[in-house]
């Protein structure tokens, strides 16, 4: 087919050489053969009888948690690694027996309910992975067969040796050994976004023995790959392939890992190496560090607490029940005080003569009577609500990114309330606060600068100056007849040709020619437009290539040997095609902080042309070539402070025999396979990259994302401390944090850094304590920065936001040390904001590490690429922006969103909500259960501690699952303090959840004394309403089924109507939840006591022939829950009128709005809060900067 036809003309070994060979570094290949290197594979000969007695892996891949012969088991260890769960279990168990003051099954079916939805809600999650599992292992590929031809077969079916063939646009079905492609020499392109989220294209190269045709590849026999066991390393590996009686050394270079994808490459023949879990991509599928909220952590030490009240009052009901029961008989065994109990004919359990044995008994009886203290549904109904909050961030509209068809995702529902307790905010810059989008804006050539606009740092810098916002007339943002992506330059003195008719023409030439050929991308024209696009490694390689395309230089066409150019030609101004001869391509990387390539030109001359950053290209500069050097290094500074990214461009003539001398030493160190291969290669580069002429300095901008000020600012006045940890220069990132509102107007910079003529002389000289000691004076000269501040201001301690820190990265280097980390922390904790400066990633991880740690208060981390998961994976939250960089940062968090402005709505709105919903939440379970439950105790003193429960089995059973769940069901998802818009507009409510005022002991411990009071009220006041005067017409008073009818009726209406007032916002559900369960509840009755008494026992017939008719069983009812109620409504209106919180004035605000008009309602439109409002806010604002120290 046509498609299969391989690329002619077209040799990488030495084009590609220094990459493509630089993975060997590090590799020690005489270890194969030694533990850890001991996988061997038979090439195109999987049934060798060798191969088969190794008995690999094959290639079915399960991601699942479960497996149906382990489902069960492993979900009940699951189910029972919660304390709650096990004593419910062990008194299932014991519920058998004599010593239970109820029946058996009526334990086992809430027990068994609670256990099952929450296994049914696992099995669910289980089986949407094994779907996707069949879906993956069922892809078909092309693999050699036995009659010499391919044929499809499936993913899971390969297995180690096979060969396979994979199209253009199709994932790897496993680890591949590279053999040959459709280019000539056995080169294709790889997409890794599924393995490392980097959105360029890799290059790979087959070793030149197996880089033949189709026809030939199908015959390749008799090699033996011997290498390293499977491992999870994705950029290493160290193998051998033994063939024709030769040994070739493997690298990561040969290498094409499971789930990447075959790019710009028609096909490929590969031999399968690492199967199913034995791939790299698979070693890697670790879980996530697990992450619980403060608040979940916090409710177990509550359920702790529970535990500790029902032993006290377990073994207090058991004292006092052997006191009673060792009196019941005298001494001499003649009196008996309760005759009518018949002391004398008594078992094990209720003897007078034993009566510790008994009272020990009977306190194993009351560890289960009042068993429900403890909330058997809380932990499934916590989860039911969080899935149901997930979901309302999922399908939040205003978080949804249009342009990108990306909406916010919750990929985990175990911290949504610790979104509205975050603190801190570690911010990556690129591609997270700015779109990674570059925009060629300006460059400077031959020391003169070109680029009219003006960029969004300039537009903050001139606002906080307080100068014009207007652009001068010869300062045009953009050319306003032509948008281009990535091109965002115009000076009239270049663009349209008009360069040309400049004094230094030939310079501009040569600097457009450099951006136009000294890259690595990949031109893509389109077949029906003609239009040409760029496959770049990076953003900013493609906004070169673009401006140099824009500016006259179109990169049309490129082979393996060749790069093609439309030029204008500078003497006479026409298009011409040049075609550059490619040799040599020095790619860039983070030590070299360069790229160079080496070509020849159509005049037969050698050129090496360079560009790189400052900091290594102006000292290889020659003498006569810095004719421009401090025009070019002003207008860097200059660029710096607008913002912009740099590089030097420079390049030079060589000489053929200096090329042929260095050629020759170049390739004698790429083939070494030895430890300092790596030095020798780049010694080999620093040769030739060196005495180059100066052509001048490229600008490009990353845009701010939309909405980026706004966010922050927004952000700030919540009181949230804002971080941001970037690899810019300390210039670039003061001022995009000017532009993007990090750092403000009035707000005094504290700068800690190592750039002095000083300090460079004690690095030179190694003298790192001293160094240390100049950080520290720095550290504590900020301190007393501060601490001044605050003495001469007697506001100035209120205003943390008053300061900005920044500090770079060899000052965090040493801010990070043991001995300094403490007196860092405490001086960013006087800050409103911190910029970390030249951050590398591990640094980022550990900034992330020291304020989580230091400080004890929720942390937020979020980037958007893979340099930044060691911080999202630190943080308590971690959060991915789906942007550019792929998908690896949104793999390893926690929440995903499309744009920075997001966070805004996911805290303010959606954790402000969440928090405040999970703590009332928690707050009331433990309320209703203490309520009921200490109603079975009073019952149990009220009846000598005989261990008899007030009320029917099946009713204390229902009283969790059936009659109180709903509501606070509803409660933990629905209900709203304020709508959205006024926790956008209000944003100090935040602080509710930061300080932790819903949830704090002092909260929890009154919703529980609300509880015991009620539980007080309820008892007491039913049982001296009613058991004491007569209740039927015949004279009898009421018996033991009708008080326990009405006692439970009055539990289950008072806590119902006490969710009914706790509640700020009522929706149909939650009237139809909490008046619904209600009717729940006397529905039970009617249809639970119409059942057989052998079933119903003490329910037959008890609500149709007795209470329901009785009016006083209504009136008590009445009497009960309002006196029940009457204690928290006291307090709130108290609370209300004289200590509100702060929703309670902003709510009572608005509804005073709603009946007002004028001017106070014109003051009310125009944003100003009113007097009470703002007292209050500004109280709140005194309480942060009094919050307890960090450290």
């Amino acid at each position: 087919m046509a498609g299969e036809r391989r690329h002619k003309g077209m040799r990488l070994s030495k084009l590609y050489s220094f990459k493509c060979l630089k993975p060997f570094s590090k590799e020690d290949h005489s270890q194969i053969g030694s533990r850890g290197y001991s996988r061997v594979v038979f090439c195109n000969d999987p049934d060798n009888p060798e191969a088969l007695q190794l008995n690999y892996r094959g290639n079915y891949v399960s991601t699942t948690k479960y497996t149906a012969a382990n489902f069960i088991p492993k979900s009940l260890f699951e189910q029972f690694r919660r304390v709650a769960n096990i004593y419910f279990l062990v008194v299932a168990f014991v519920s058998f027996s004599p010593l239970a003051p109820y029946t058996a099954p009526s334990v086992l079916a809430p027990l068994l309910f609670v256990i099952g939805a929450t296994m049914v809600k696992e099995g669910v999650e289980d089986l949407r992975r094994r779907r996707q599992d069949i879906e993956a292992n069922n892809r078909r590929v092309l693999v050699l067969s036995k009659n010499g031809e391919f044929s499809e077969t499936k993913w899971k079916n390969l297995r180690v040796g096979d060969l396979v063939k994979v199209h253009k646009d199709e994932y790897f079905p496993a680890d591949l050994l590279l053999l040959s492609s459709s280019y000539e020499d056995g080169v294709c392109y790889v997409e890794t976004m599924n393995l490392d989220g980097e959105t360029n294209l890799k290059l790979k190269h087959a070793l030149e023995i197996t880089s033949v045709e189709e026809s030939s590849i199908k015959n390749f026999r008799g090699g033996v790959i011997k290498c390293e066991d499977p491992n999870e390393h994705l950029y290493s590996f160290v193998g051998t392939l033994h063939y024709q009686g030769q040994q070739y050394p493997l690298s990561p270079q040969q290498m094409l890992l499971r789930d990447s994808k075959l790019r710009n490459t028609d096909f490929i023949v590969g031999v399968v190496v690492f199967t199913g879990h034995d791939t790299k991509v698979m070693q890697n599928a670790t879980d996530p560090p697990s992450k619980r909220s403060k608040i979940e952590r916090k409710m177990d030490k509550i359920v702790y607490i529970l535990f500790s009240i029902l032993i006290v009052i377990a073994f207090t009901g058991s004292v006092f029940f052997g006191i009673i029961t060792r009196r019941d008989v005298t001494d001499d065994g003649k009196k008996m005080r309760r005759w009518y109990l018949r002391p004398d004919r008594t078992t094990v359990f209720y003897e007078p003569r034993r009566a510790v044995l008994a009272s020990f008994f009977h306190f194993l009886t009351a560890l289960m009577l009042y068993g429900y203290l403890i909330p058997i549904s809380l932990y499934v109904s916590i989860e039911v609500v969080k899935v149901l909050q997930s979901i309302f961030i999922n399908q939040d509209q205003e978080m949804y990114h249009e342009e990108t068809d990306r909406p916010a995702r919750a990929r985990t529902s175990n911290l949504n309330e610790e979104l509205g307790q975050v603190d801190t905010i570690l911010s990556d810059k690129t591609g997270t606060l700015t779109c990674n989008s570059m925009e060629f804006v300006k460059c400077s050539i031959s020391g003169t600068a070109y680029g009219r606009g003006m960029t969004e740092v300039e537009l903050a810098l001139r606002k906080q100056k307080g100068m014009s916002m207007r652009p001068q007339d010869d300062e045009i943002k953009a050319n306003p007849t032509k948008s281009v992506k990535g091109f965002n330059f115009w000076d009239e003195r270049v663009v349209d040709g008009q360069w040309i008719n400049q004094p230094n023409a030939e310079l501009i030439q040569k600097f457009f020619r450099v951006l136009a050929i000294c890259h690595t991308a990949i031109p893509d024209v389109d077949g029906e437009s003609g239009e040409i696009s760029y496959e770049a490694e990076s953003p900013d390689e493609a906004a070169f290539v673009i401006a140099s395309r824009e500016l006259g230089f179109e990169f049309f066409a490129r082979s393996q040997t060749h790069i093609s150019l439309h030029e204008i030609d500078h003497v006479s101004g026409e298009k011409v095609d040049r075609v550059y001869e490619l040799l040599h391509v020095l790619e860039f990387s983070s030590s070299r902080k360069r790229m160079s390539v080496i070509v020849r030109n159509p005049e037969n001359r050698l050129l090496l042309l360079s560009k790189g950053a400052d900091s290594v290209m102006f000292e290889r500069l020659a003498k006569h070539g810095r004719q421009f050097e401090r025009e070019t290094k002003e207008h860097i500074k200059r660029y710096a402070e607008a913002g912009l990214r740099t590089l030097v461009i420079a390049y030079r003539e060589v000489d053929e025999e200096e090329y042929r001398m260095w050629e020759e030493e170049f390739l004698n160190a790429k083939t070494l396979v030895t430890e300092d291969r790596d030095a020798l290669i780049d010694a080999a580069a620093d040769k030739i990259e060196k005495d180059l002429i100066l052509l001048g300095s490229t600008a490009v901008e990353d845009k701010l994302q939309k909405g980026v000020p706004d966010c922050i600012e927004k952000l700030s006045q919540a009181g949230v401390k804002i971080w941001v940890l970037t690899g810019d220069k300390t210039e670039t990132a003061i001022n995009i944090g000017y532009a993007c509102s990090l750092l403000r107007e009035g707000m005094e910079k504290i700068l800690i850094t190592l750039d002095s003529p000083d300090i460079e002389t004690l690095e030179k000289q190694g003298d790192k304590d001293a160094v240390a000691k100049s950080i520290k004076k720095q550290l504590r000269e900020g301190m007393s920065q501060t601490a001044a501040a605050a003495t001469t201001d007697d506001s100035a301690n209120e205003k943390p936001e008053m300061f900005g820190l920044v500090i770079d990265g060899k000052s965090l280097t040493f801010a990070l040390d043991k001995k300094l980390e403490k007196e860092f922390l405490e001086l960013a904790s006087r800050c409103g904001s911190v910029i970390c400066c030249r951050s590398s990633p591990k640094q980022k991880a550990l900034v992330t590490r020291l304020v989580k740690s230091g400080t004890g208060r929720t942390t937020l981390a979020i980037g958007d690429g893979a340099n930044d998961v060691g911080m999202l994976q630190e943080a308590d939250i971690g959060v991915g922006i789906s942007g550019a960089e792929g998908m690896q940062a949104v793999m390893a968090s926690d929440f995903a969103i499309a744009q920075f402005r997001f966070l805004e709505r996911l805290l303010l709105v959606h954790g402000h909500w969440c928090y405040r919903r999970i703590a009332m939440m928690i707050c009331y379970f433990f309320y209703k259960n203490l309520t009921f439950g200490f109603t079975l105790f009073w019952y149990e003193a009220y009846a000598s501690f005989s261990g008899k429960p007030a009320y029917n089995d099946w009713y204390m059973s229902c009283y969790n699952v059936f009659f109180t769940s709903l509501p606070v069901i509803a409660l933990g998802v629905f209900d709203q303090d304020v709508s959205a818009r006024l926790c956008l507009k209000y944003p100090l409510l935040y602080q509710e959840g930061v300080q932790n005022i819903l949830f704090s002991w002092e909260r929890i411990l009154g919703w529980m004394l609300n509880g015991i009071i009620s539980s007080m009220i309820i008892f007491f006041l039913t049982i001296n309403t009613i058991a004491s005067q007569a209740f039927r017409k015949d004279g009898q008073v009421v018996d033991y089924s009708v008080l326990g009818v009405t006692m439970y009726s009055c539990v289950v209406w008072t806590v119902n109507c006490q969710m009914a007032i706790s509640i700020n916002y009522f929706t149909w559900i939650q009237h139809c939840f909490i008046w619904g369960s209600i009717g729940v509840w006397y529905l039970f009755l009617v249809i639970y006591g119409s059942l057989p008494p052998t079933f119903s026992t003490t329910a037959y017939q008890v609500f149709v022939e007795t209470s329901a008719p009785s009016p006083i069983c209504w009136l008590t009812l009445v009497l009960v829950t309002f006196s029940a109620l009457l204690p928290y409504f006291t307090y709130r209106a108290f609370q209300i009128k004289f200590r509100p919180m702060y929703h309670d004035i902003i709510v009572e605000q608005r509804r005073t709005e709603r009946f007002e008009s004028g001017t106070r309602t014109a003051s009310a439109v125009s944003g100003e809060l009113p007097v009470q409002v703002e007292f209050t806010l500004h109280h709140l604002k005194a309480n942060l900067s009094r919050r307890d120290s960090w450290n």
